[in-house]
């Protein structure tokens, strides 16, 4: 649904199992429609799809994508951004490290990506103040990572997808912009290791002069391109994780010229305090699918650990201490701050969304709690579809209080589907 003039905010489709388009079709017409009709039912409603890549390699067949256009046109549905992370399955089966897989050193992401890109591009609505986007993971699992040369492997293809984005806004018109996602333990983790791959292969002399070999553009517009192409999505669970500052890492950001292509409006788990009451009631939230990374910060600095049972390993029982905080990677709904013997990270989430109201930080916003199946029961009173539009209602709220919602709903007229 539209926030003010310009903003898109809806939910990552990533909560809902399914790895086919079948699934994925079942999911959306069952969930989307009565999710829009609590929040905006006389508004047309934007979708955060999630395609897996056999679920891409289904929608694309010819009747299969016009078929889904229909589905959009007649139910005042549009799609503006993909989740192009979770490259299998991704729900029922332990996922953990194999999130990342294939990961941006592999021939394999950029070709599932450019096909998400494709299929993004028949999908837009046929007026030009959408653009797309298409988020994916932090390059790799920073433990893969080993030489210069993975790197480089990274940097290439991804210069190779903005060529692949260059040209295809020359064939459709339509721009789509990949947003790179940091996240604990990945290659990308924090604003600053973000930044620094940006400047130092992205957007350096050398990725100019390589995009413009490959696009057939001046350097100085390949250097445009890259920007406009190539952005990040700030997940604020991860960065809230990371013991980031809001704000800053905000303005580092935009001082180095890299776009927020999506708003992934998250929460995590912020254990205060590592009291033997915090410590019972976390164990709660191990399960075998995800993986829960977890940052400490104590007098000592900042540790890191891959997973909660690492972190539960560095504290005997009987050295539990109130000096050592814990952030941890679990998202939880962003409307819930008190969790019992500890808190969420939904602080951080209002510092950016009251940050947005005055100033706008992205043009996506997408509410992503894909954690449901795993919640722990007690944290799971009401059913999916309801809680989904409690998260979106739970944002509005926080950004209404200035801009008005859906202060220019879109009209029927610019809602036709574009066939493939």
């Amino acid at each position: 649904m539209r926030i003010g003039a310009q903003a898109h905010l809806t939910y990552c489709s990533n909560i809902h199992p399914g790895e086919t388009w079948p699934e994925v079709q079942a999911n959306i017409e069952r969930h989307v429609p009565a999710i829009r009709d609590r929040l905006a039912p006389e508004a047309v409603f934007g979708i955060g799809l999630r395609l897996s890549a056999r679920a891409a390699t289904e929608l694309a067949e010819p009747a299969a994508l016009e078929a889904f256009q229909d589905f959009l046109a007649e139910n005042g549905l549009y799609v503006f951004t993909l989740n192009g992370f979770p490259y299998g399955t991704f729900h029922g089966t332990r996922v953990k490290e194999a999130v990342y897989q294939p990961d941006w050193r592999d021939p394999e992401r950029l070709r599932y990506t450019n096909q998400l890109a494709d299929l993004l591009a028949a999908l837009l609505p046929d007026h030009d103040d959408i653009e797309g986007t298409v988020s994916t993971v932090p390059g790799a699992f920073k433990p893969e990572v080993r030489s210069a040369a993975d790197v480089a492997a990274m940097a290439e293809h991804l210069l190779q997808h903005a060529a692949h984005l260059v040209e295809l806004h020359r064939r459709t018109g339509r721009r789509i912009a990949l947003a790179l996602e940091p996240e604990p333990h990945c290659f990308l983790e924090t604003v600053a290791e973000t930044i620094a791959f940006f400047r130092d292969h992205l957007h350096s002399a050398a990725a100019q002069a390589r995009l413009a070999a490959l696009t057939g553009l001046t350097e100085a517009d390949a250097g445009i391109a890259l920007r406009r192409h190539l952005g990040v999505c700030h997940d604020l669970c991860h960065a809230a994780v990371e013991f980031e500052d809001p704000l800053r890492s905000l303005d580092d950001l935009e001082a180095a010229g890299i776009t927020i292509g999506k708003l992934q409006i998250s929460a995590g788990l912020r254990i205060e305090a590592l009291t033997p009451a915090a410590m019972q009631a976390l164990e709660a939230f191990q399960d075998p699918v995800y993986l829960h990374q977890v940052v400490e910060s104590a007098s000592g600095g900042v540790r890191r650990f891959v997973d909660l049972p690492q972190a539960f390993a560095s504290v005997p029982g009987a050295s539990a201490s109130g000096a050592r905080e814990w952030r941890v990677h679990f998202h939880v709904p962003v409307f819930l701050e008190a969790l019992g013997a500890f808190g969420s990270t939904q602080a951080f989430v209002r510092a950016v969304l009251a940050r947005h109201r005055e100033r706008p930080v992205s043009r996506h916003l997408e509410v992503e709690t894909y954690t449901w199946n795993v919640l722990p029961e007690h944290l799971r009173t009401v059913d999916m579809t309801e809680a989904i539009a409690r998260e979106l209602a739970w944002v509005r709220e926080q950004l209404t209080t200035v801009v008005p919602v859906n202060e220019r709903p879109l009209r029927d007229s610019e809602l036709p589907r574009t066939k493939a």
